[in-house]
This record gives structure tokens, sequence and C-alpha cells, in this order.
């Protein structure tokens, strides 16, 4: 019989993994929070369904991301770790590689996604993407283009 993997396990195993958005990592109560998000993005997903239906049907479309500098922390709970990691790529349409900055806390529960709360940089993140238009709108900046 298998030991349930540990928090670091399934961090270093599965969320960085190219099957990262596979339903079977969350648990079905999963609780996914983005609490700085940019405007009009959701901060919350409650439930695997949920936010597997952002990430189907938005189709969460982000370029090839390499990490970088990971560090993992162990907390006091044996469930909770906190990560520290930089994603980069090439912004779309251009040469130019960008990297943002990240920070998560992550509980696991029976060797599943119980909570996971990633902080990140929404301008970094919008312009790796190529949605820094689209954000600078929302906010009453520059007019978005296509």
């Amino acid at each position: 019989m298998a030991a349930t993997p540990t928090a670091r396990e399934v961090f270093e195993r599965h969320m960085f993994a190219a099957g990262a958005m596979d339903p079977a990592l969350y648990a079905e109560d999963v609780v996914i929070e983005t609490p700085f998000a940019a405007p009009g993005r959701p901060r919350c997903w409650e439930g695997r369904e949920a936010f597997m239906s952002f990430v189907q049907g938005e189709g969460v479309s982000l370029p090839a991301l390499t990490r970088r500098d990971v560090r993992i922390h162990e907390s006091a709970d044996p469930e909770v770790i906190v990560v520290e990691y930089e994603l980069g790529g090439t912004i779309p349409g251009t040469d130019q590689e960008t990297w943002a900055p990240f920070i998560g806390v992550l509980r696991v529960r029976e060797g599943k996604v119980a909570h996971w709360r990633e902080y990140q940089d929404p301008i970094v993140m919008a312009m790796a993407t190529g949605r820094l238009p689209a954000l600078l709108s929302s906010l009453g900046g520059a007019p978005a283009q296509a």
C-alpha cells in the first residue's frame, strides 16, 4: 500500500507537471484563491467542478512557461507548505522574455489539493499572456486592442 503523498510531494510531482489541470489532482471540495487577481478576473473558486469549468471553459491559455528559483517552505502543519517561484516565458508575438514572482500556500488532504492560495503580479501576468491592453482598458487606461 503506497503512502499518501505529502504536500511537498504533491507540489513537486503535480503542480508543475504538464497535467497540473488534471481534475484528479484536486479534492472535490477544493478552494482555489487568487487574492491579487486582475479586475474582472475571478478571485476564488469553490469546488473542483467550478475550477475545472473555469479552466476548460475560459481556456486558461498560457504560453509555455518555465519555472525557476523554486523554494518550498515547510510549515508547522504537515498538510501545508508555502512555495515561492518565478514563472517566465516569451511574451506572445514578441521576442521579449518576462518573469513573474509567485507565492503560493498549498494545503493537501489525503494526497489531493484541498486549498491553493496563489499571489501573483497581475500586470506582469497580463503582459506575459498578451492581455495587458485588456487589463489597462479595464482600469480606464489605454483602449483594448484586438
